[in-house]
Parts: structure tokens; sequence; C-alpha cells
């Protein structure tokens, strides 16, 4: 099973800063809609909710031979729904059991693609055909739908944050932000002022729509959790049965979330070391201390020194950051970044870090047609998705969601004591996790939706699943979100390790697959042992 897309991981460090730039954005955002919406009530929408998707086989090598890929149209501004649209690149299983309707799948990110990783990594979803449709999508900004972008012109704040010197001056760093925002606004197109998790959520609805369910039943890992969390703020009398894996923040400022990932990956890239040093193999010899060494100063070697590659940028040390980040999130994952390691480190071949890096997949070709209104902004060619789409996107949709905006005043007198606060959480990953300080900058002020109407929903009760050792989404936010959530909010409590439990504890699988198939509900508080993580 592909591991699940964190809420903070992007795929290379020049892409991932060139995300940080479209935070520094100068344009205005267009207004939020920050109320409760009865989409399908409104006449204006009546077009979008109106519509039938039409289904058709994929029409890509690999792909299983019963998957089959859509399209749904939606509005581009919410606000002015007559203004323009744009498609939403879809994917699915069809029923093969007595059907009860569709149960959507959103696997993370902010900015991970749903078509490929339901496409490339569907098989642990096939029970839940028993009695639906199995439905994944890449949202807007992301993969096929209107891909966000900083292009790949090579521009002096890229580099930012890999230069001593420039951490040594603020108005360096945010001067090379601003140069490298203007690249973002040329990439990404009309949806950037319209991205973000609000809108995200009022999409998931009109596929709601689209598919013919009343009700929207969902799973949803990492910041699928934060998606559908603001969807039941949005439209609670949809809700139907919903489970939240890996459960994502709705309080914390980027700041402090920026912070405790760090720590996190730290933990996990430790338990990765002292696993490594057993095998004879292992790049980085036998002795867990000195394998730690190791890894960090590789990464400061290949900031020091990249190496070339094959895809314009030489491979740096925050390459091999944001790769390690990807392969840490499932034990699964661990041999094969042992290998890559290996490689790299043996024979100065990136290639096996870099797949991790960008995720080592390709997005199914989808069916001709415009469903739904007329001239939406199509779906790109698979091989037109811009390389940094993924960190490109999850920069812009985290500023969207974060209302905070630090002034270059604070941020000039705040950075070398965050400097500090992140190295020491992880030597690894502390600078690469550092950039998200600088990442809204200068942008407008994100939408305080999340923050102070995500609470207390009236809906039917929902599963949150926290898992106890997860690198990316601390336990703490699973039991700080259903305090949030109110009475519908129902936690279990994993107590295994890696990011979500869906696809690691075969006592989690079933509890979920149970309530999504049967409507049954573990008791709240109710856990899952170690013991039964495979």
């Amino acid at each position: 099973m592909q591991a699940m897309l964190s809420t903070r991981s992007g795929p290379r460090r020049r892409a991932l800063v060139a995300a940080a730039a479209t935070a520094a954005l100068t344009l205005g955002c267009a207004s939020l809609p920050t109320a409760r919406a009865d989409g399908d009530d409104d006449p204006g929408l009546a077009r979008f909710y109106d519509q039938k998707i039409s289904w058709s086989k994929c029409d890509v090598d690999g792909v299983p031979d019963d998957l089959q890929c859509g399209r749904v149209s939606v509005p581009l501004d919410y606000a002015r729904p007559g203004s323009g649209s744009l498609d939403l690149a879809l994917a699915r299983y069809r029923a093969t059991g007595d059907k009860r309707g569709s149960v959507v799948l959103n696997f993370g990110g902010p900015g991970g693609a749903g078509v490929p990783e339901l496409a490339y990594g569907g098989k642990p979803f096939m029970e839940l055909t028993d009695g639906y449709d199995v439905v994944s999508f890449d949202p807007r900004g992301v993969g096929r739908s209107s891909p966000v972008s900083c292009g790949d012109e090579e521009q002096g704040g890229l580099s930012a944050l890999d230069d001593d010197d420039a951490l040594g001056d603020p108005a360096t760093v945010l001067a090379r932000l601003r140069e490298a925002a203007a690249a973002c606004v040329r990439n990404s197109g009309p949806v950037l002022p319209h991205i973000g998790t609000v809108n995200a959520a009022r999409d998931l609805d009109v596929l709601r729509s689209a598919l013919g369910d009343k009700k929207l039943n969902y799973l949803g890992f990492s910041y699928g959790t934060r998606l559908c969390a603001v969807y039941a703020a949005q439209f609670p009398g949809k809700v139907g049965r919903v489970v939240l894996d890996g459960v994502d923040t709705l309080t914390e400022p980027l700041t402090e979330q920026g912070v405790a990932g760090a720590r996190g990956q730290q933990t996990a890239l430790d338990d990765f070391v002292d696993w490594c040093v057993r095998d004879i193999a292992c790049p980085f010899g036998h002795d867990a201390r000195t394998a730690r060494e190791a890894v960090v100063r590789l990464v400061w070697s290949l900031d020091e020194n990249p190496l070339p590659s094959d895809y314009g940028d030489d491979f740096t040390g925050q390459d091999l950051v944001a790769a390690l980040g990807q392969g840490l999130y499932s034990k699964e994952l661990w041999p094969s970044l042992e290998r890559a390691l290996a490689l790299l480190v043996e024979d100065g071949d990136a290639s096996g870090v870099m797949a991790f890096a960008t995720g080592g997949m390709a997005f199914p070709a989808l069916p001709a047609g415009r469903p739904g209104t007329a001239e939406p902004s199509p779906l790109v060619e698979p091989e037109d998705v811009p390389l940094d789409n993924l960190p490109a996107a999850l920069m812009a949709i985290n500023c969207a969601d974060d209302p905070d905006r630090p002034t270059a005043e604070q941020i000039t007198g705040d950075l070398q004591r965050l400097r500090a606060a992140y190295e020491e959480a992880s030597p690894v990953f502390g600078r690469y996790r550092l950039s998200e300080v600088l990442l809204c900058y200068g942008r407008p002020k994100g939408t305080d939706f999340i923050r102070e109407e995500v609470k207390d929903v009236d809906t039917p009760r929902m599963l949150l699943v926290g898992t106890r050792g997860d690198p990316a989404t601390p336990y703490r936010w699973t039991e700080e979100t259903a305090e949030r959530l109110g009475d519908s909010a129902v936690v279990l409590d994993n107590k295994g390790d890696g990011h979500t439990g869906y696809g690691s504890s075969k006592c989690v699988h079933r509890k979920i697959d149970d309530f999504l198939l049967y409507g049954s509900l573990p008791p709240d508080g109710s856990s899952c042992g170690a013991e039964e993580t495979d």
C-alpha cells in the first residue's frame, strides 16, 4: 500500500521553497464562503449539482482493468458561480455487492492527487466494494485538476534556506521569497486565489450530488481529515458514515505544526536507523549513534555539493530530506528506502531516493467530455502535471487555511530563535520545516473559518482514528479535534506506529470497514493494541 501523504511533506526542496513563494503572493484572494452552505438549493449552483458523471475505462497501461475514470465540474469561484468553472479528475472501483452508494477517499496532502493513489494503491480498499463504489479525486489545484505550480525558473528565493549567510540576514530571505513569488503567479493560473480547504469542501458536496448520494460517506487520511471536518461544519445535514484516520489539527498555527512535524519525523528517522543498523546492507554502518550522525553529514554534504540529476536542478541535501520524509511514513517502505539510500551513498545515484520524493507514479488518462457546464478549465494531460505541483499546492492550501500573517518585523526578530528551536527538534528536518515560518509571509490573510467555525458539529457520529506513534499527525491532535467537533466524535486509539492506521493495523482496518459497511461503531475511547499491527 502506498504511504499516505503527510500533511506537510513535499517532493523536492527546489519545488518546496518555490511553493513557499506561493505564500508570498501580493494578489488579493477571492472572498471565501464562511457560512454553512446548502449548495443544492442554490439556483446559481444548480447546473453543477444536477450533472451526471460519465464513467469509462481508464486509458493507461498498468492500471487495473476494473478502474474507471471520469470528471466533475465545479465553480471556480463559489461567490460568482457563473464566472467560470474547472474540472476535477475522478476514479472509481464499482461496487461488487449490494450497492448502498459511494465512499469517497482522500489520501492526504494537502496537494495529494487521489486518482493515481487509487489507481496504484487501491488494493487495501477493495473490501469496501462489498457495499460501495470506491471513489477518489484530484482536488482543485492538484494533479490533473488545474494544477498550481511555481515553475522551473531559477529564482534567488529558491535557495534562501540552504544558505547560512542568508539565514543570518532575514531581510535577504524575505527579498528572495518576493523574487520567487512572481514565478508562482505566472505558473499557477486562475485557480490560485480560489484554492483552499473551504472551497475544496464545497467541491466535495458537488461531487456527492453528482455521484447520486444524499449523504457523503467518506474515508480521509491526514489532511483528508481536515477536509472532511470542514465539510461537516458546512454541510452537517449531508454527513453519512465518515472516518478520519491520522487526524489533522484544526487550531495550531503553521509555526507550531512545523516544530511538531520536525520532532515527529526525527523520531521516525531514529526508529528507521535503529532498524537499518541491524541489517548487513545498511549504508550507514551498524552502530545507531554513528549512523544518525552519518545521515546528518550526508544532508550537509549534499547541500554543499549537490549531485547532478536528470530533472534540471541538482539533487541537494534538502531534496534528500524531502525524500526521507516520504519514506518514513510506513514501515512497509523501509526496505525500499534502505536500498535507495545505499544506492545514493555507495554509487552516488540519487534516482532511488528521488522516486520517493516524487511518488514514483504516473497519472491515468481520463475520458474525453466535459459534463455539467460549458467551457470549464479542462483536465491537463498526465505528462503536463508540474513536477512541483504537490508542494506548490500544499503550501498554497495551508496558507489559504491559516489566518496568521507574521510581519517582516516579526520574522526578522524571531528567525534565529525559531531556527534554533527547529534544529533542536530535528537536526535533519529542522531547516526544511523552518521554511514554514515564511510560507505565508506577504499573502493576504487566510480564512479563519476553520479555527472559528469548525466545532460542535451537528452530524451523525464520526469515527476518528489516532495512532500513538504517528510521525506526522500527533495523537494529541486526534484528542483535540475530537473535543472541537463535539459529541459527534468517536475516538479509536491505535497503539501502533506509522502515519495513519488503516494500512498498518488489521484491528483498525477491520473496525473502519465494519463502520463504513455495517454502521458498527466501536465504543468511544476503545483501542487497537500495538501487537495487532503488521
